[in-house]
């Protein structure tokens, strides 16, 4: 079941009013309007599981970024419903309410926001706050637009923290940062009863599993693959869409604003942390960030991933000669994978073998203007005919093609195309992020794992080093027969799909049990 490029022409499914699933996905940004990396994880887990029934509640920012579905769902993908969550809300007709629209204005918030001041956890009345949002009880998402009190409260807490920025700005930041909580109070409170909550990120999707399970006592799996909160920093340090001041006195090297951004996802984590068990992460590294941003240690675990082995055994070269002189890299053209360092490496392959090509191979959508740029920069390096921009394509078709895999992200956790490209006997050149090393090195200790290096690990935006990589590898048969060896042996023994499924089948096994659904998984 692969992705398809232009989208499956499939209605979504919907549950009937009563209806329920085993298992409810909260997805942001991901599966299945997005191909590859973790909506490829989703598709495997989800189909990895026929025999439970899945829901899914997909977020994305606003409809144009997304347009058809990017996989078949499966049989047991029985509900499938799309939030925006940064178009306004439909207005909810005024009530009559209990508490005074200033009180309410200067109390619904108020949980969050010390939350974000003094890096705490968002208190259970803090998130009762939040999901009682245009509730009777709740501010109105009107009176937080146009009352005389919210601007009054928006003022004040100006005054009080934020007095070095533009008025106007911290205004629009504001009103930018709260308007998704009131389309996530209303999705909490219409979702169908899903038996166990999985949200597959903090973040928006980590808060509306922790309003949830407040709202009905589901059990709540999370799973990071990255650190949301540290890919959405590094994001925001950049964003060109944030207009704040030079850094301030206080030692920050960022703006107030972009600051108070990074805050309010750091507060969301901890709000997921709190209300999240188990709190899966995919190597121990990751397990140790979580802890340090509020994750109780007892309830972590390490779950690595896995792929289907037997799909790229098939697209494995074993009969190969030599290593081909192409070099591929497989990801979305966005900042956080560093394409430009890429393609300023592949400047440097060029340069000593004029035959070989660099290709990239991801969907360019999601950031246009990054992808313009890389193109550009390609052009202007003059890689026009050398470096190609291909699109989307399974990997699986690709691997076979290529001598080397590169991976030159800034920010990765375990990632598949590593995996991939390892089960199809192509070595791997990746920058030192997440369990890049672990991967390509090995683990010095570990059980099963063979030794020797499946390629090479370089610093992060260091094109000349990852040239030479490259290069060492192209040029060399023997250490490009031995790495890809290793490769395969490492990725059979330690990172296949069944091992990874037998870990979930525990989670949602005694997910289950707790919330009295009394469903047996299957063995495979």
């Amino acid at each position: 079941m692969t992705a398809a490029l232009d989208g499956w022409p499939q209605p979504l499914p919907k549950l009937t009013d009563g209806g329920t699933a085993d298992v409810g996905l909260l997805l942001e940004g991901t599966y299945p309007y997005v191909s590859g990396g973790v909506s490829a994880w989703v598709h495997e887990l989800v189909t990895g599981f026929p025999d439970l029934s899945f829901g899914v509640c997909f977020l994305g920012a606003t409809p144009e970024l997304y347009g058809g579905l990017k996989y078949r769902l499966p049989a047991n993908v029985v509900h499938v419903e799309v939030h925006h969550i940064m178009t306004r809300a439909a207005p909810v007709p005024v009530r009559r309410r209990r508490r005074a629209i200033t009180d309410l204005v200067a109390e619904t918030f108020a949980g969050l926001h010390e939350a974000m001041r003094t890096q705490s956890t968002p208190t259970a009345a803090a998130l009762d706050e939040i999901g009682a949002l245009d509730e009777p009880d709740g501010l109105s998402l009107e009176a937080f637009l146009r009352d005389d009190a919210s601007f009054a409260a928006l003022s004040a807490e100006y005054d009080a923290h934020h007095g070095g920025e533009s008025f106007l700005d911290f205004f629009w930041t504001a009103r930018t940062m709260h308007l998704p909580l009131f389309k996530l109070a209303a999705i909490a409170r219409s979702l169908p009863r899903f038996r166990v909550l999985h949200a597959v990120s903090t973040g928006y999707a980590g808060l509306l599993g922790a309003l949830v399970k407040r709202r009905t006592g589901a059990p709540f799996v999370l799973t990071e693959h990255g650190i949301y909160t540290k890919e959405r920093a590094i994001d925001l340090s950049h964003a060109d869409w944030i207009q704040d001041g030079p850094p301030d006195r206080s030692g920050h090297a960022l703006g107030g604003l972009r600051r108070l951004w990074i805050q309010f996802f750091e507060a969301l984590g901890r709000a997921a942390y709190a209300a999240a068990d188990p709190i899966i992460s995919l190597y121990e590294g990751n397990r140790a960030r979580q802890i340090a941003d509020g994750a109780a240690p007892e309830r972590t675990r390490i779950i690595p991933n896995g792929i289907d082995l037997e799909r790229f055994a098939a697209a494995s070269r074993d009969a190969a000669p030599g290593p081909p002189p192409v070099v591929g890299l497989i990801g979305r053209v966005v900042p956080i994978k560093d394409i430009k360092t890429f393609i300023r490496a592949m400047r440097e392959v060029v340069a000593v073998m004029p035959e070989a090509q660099g290709w990239i191979v991801g969907p360019e959508d999601e950031d246009r203007r990054y992808a313009d740029e890389c193109r550009a920069l390609a052009r202007t390096l003059g890689l026009a005919d050398a470096v190609r921009f291909l699109g989307y394509r399974p990997a699986q078709e690709v691997l076979p093609q290529l001598g080397v895999a590169v991976l030159t992200s800034i920010s990765e956790a375990l990632p598949l195309f590593v995996l991939e490209a390892f089960a199809a006997g192509v070595p791997v050149v990746a920058s030192d992020v997440g369990c890049c090393r672990e991967l390509v090195e090995g683990q010095p200790d570990g059980d099963g794992d063979p030794a020797g290096s499946a390629g090479a690990v370089t610093g992060i935006a260091a094109p000349e080093e990852t040239a030479r990589a490259i290069l060492g590898l192209l040029r060399d048969p023997e250490a490009w027969a031995r790495a890809r060896r290793v490769g395969r042996v490492r990725v059979h023994g330690l990172y296949g799909r069944e091992q990874m499924l037998d870990a979930y089948r525990d989670v949602y096994g005694t997910a289950l049990k707790e919330s009295h659904g009394r469903h047996r998984l299957r063995a495979s």
